[in-house]
């Protein structure tokens, strides 16, 4: 299931990123890192963030962007929102 929090890019306000910038992160593996990085390298401020229902940007639950119906439940990594993803 895609995460509705972030439609299933794995970050946040993506709208932020410039779009020739965005469309080449696009063509990368681990889009949401690369997202993340460029990010924490910009001197200006920007809200772009790792989505809190996939992750923290370094510990992922699953595939960023994506939530598996197997991990959900009160032993996998969603057991502190009462065993469902937050966008649930």
């Amino acid at each position: 299931m895609n995460c509705t929090r972030c439609g299933g890019a794995g970050v946040l306000n993506v709208h932020q990123i410039p779009d020739e910038v965005l469309f080449a992160l696009e063509q990368s593996e681990d889009f949401a890192l690369k997202v993340i990085d460029w990010a924490n390298s910009r001197e200006e401020s920007n809200d772009v963030m790792p989505c809190d229902c996939c992750g923290d940007g370094e510990g992922w639950h699953g595939t960023p962007g994506e939530h598996d119906g197997n991990d959900y439940g009160s032993d996998g990594p969603y057991a502190y929102n009462g065993g469902l993803p937050e966008c649930w």
